[in-house]
């Protein structure tokens, strides 16, 4: 039995049998109406007054919630979740390379199964049911994860703006990813690498093991960025696919971060700059980017060298 509070704030109640509901152990449940005019049903509060300041809560959001707020919220629920919807999402205002890798995921993996969904459809049950479609065409758990992370990103952003009122990733199980064994090279191995390598490559190859760096970070190699004598700042990398420079990975234009540089780093870094110059910004790679094989070396002993377990530095 429902117990009818102050008009508009909604109503408490158990939904068992029980005689003497009062006195039983069964959770209350309470339902309401939210900004937007939905009603909305949640339970799981051991007691009455539990209950009741939740509904309490609620009301006094509702009270302090400008109509055309509300309004507002209730347009963004009505929209479908389409990729119009997707791509005004803060997460999808990255650069070129991380919108293309979002656009791949919506595109293959989450708008086939909930593109003409209307965002104050989706429920915890659906949001749950997302990753059955991905395990049936047999995607991988990295792709299943990169998916479930990117809808939780969206569908958390469309919550915060108030098209979504409830929490729909409580109690969700996300697919569970776990890398494969990363395998270093040795310096046996980045040697052989080196020697069957153009002058370019071998340079890629020094900043990657010496100092770390990815390798689009290395082909983004510029003399100004030897901040000291042993202090490599960097402040960029080389895109994969645009070959265009790009801001470092996971971080804005602008950011930065500094890394130790080895005496035979510094050294290569010269000797590199004295044989073939920079241009007028002071990047030694011109080349930027290419194919392991088309910086200069030969490709098949390239390809020995490579096989031979100095995969850790492909570029």
């Amino acid at each position: 039995m429902a117990t009818q509070l102050v008009r508009g704030m909604g109503s408490f109640f158990k939904g068992c049998a029980c005689s003497r509901q009062n006195r039983c152990a069964h959770p209350y449940a309470i339902r309401y109406r939210d900004a937007a005019g939905r009603q909305r049903e949640e339970a799981g509060y051991s007691t009455h007054q539990a209950a009741l300041d939740r509904l309490t809560k609620v009301y006094e959001e509702k009270r302090t919630t400008p109509r055309a707020q509300a309004e507002l919220k209730r347009e963004i629920g009505k929209q479908r979740f389409g990729l119009r919807f997707c791509l005004a999402h803060p997460a999808t205002s990255l650069r070129a390379g991380s919108v293309r890798t979002v656009n791949q995921v919506l595109n293959r993996h989450i708008l086939p199964v909930l593109e003409s969904r209307r965002i104050n459809t989706l429920t915890a049950t659906v949001v749950d049911d997302f990753i059955m479609p991905m395990e049936e065409r047999s995607a991988g758990l990295a792709a299943q994860q990169n998916a479930f992370d990117t809808l939780k990103k969206i569908l958390l952003d469309a919550r915060r703006r108030g098209g979504i009122t409830e929490d729909l990733f409580a109690g969700v199980v996300p697919p569970e990813y776990v890398p494969r064994k990363i395998t270093i090279p040795t310096l046996d191995e980045i040697r052989t690498l080196k020697a069957a390598s153009s002058e370019g490559l071998r340079l890629v190859i020094d900043l990657m093991s010496g100092c770390g760096l990815r390798n689009g970070e290395a082909y983004a190699a510029n003399m100004e960025r030897m901040v000291a004598d042993n202090v490599c700042r960097i402040t960029e990398q080389i895109e994969g696919k645009t070959r265009e420079r790009a801001p470092l990975k996971h971080r804005k234009l602008g950011d930065f971060r500094e890394t130790p540089l080895p005496a035979t780093v510094r050294d290569a870094l010269l000797r590199f700059e004295k044989e073939h110059g920079v241009d007028t910004n002071g990047y030694l790679l011109r080349s930027q980017r290419y194919s392991y094989w088309v910086v200069g070396g030969s490709k098949p002993a390239v390809d020995r060298a490579y096989h031979g377990g100095a995969a850790g530095l492909r570029g």
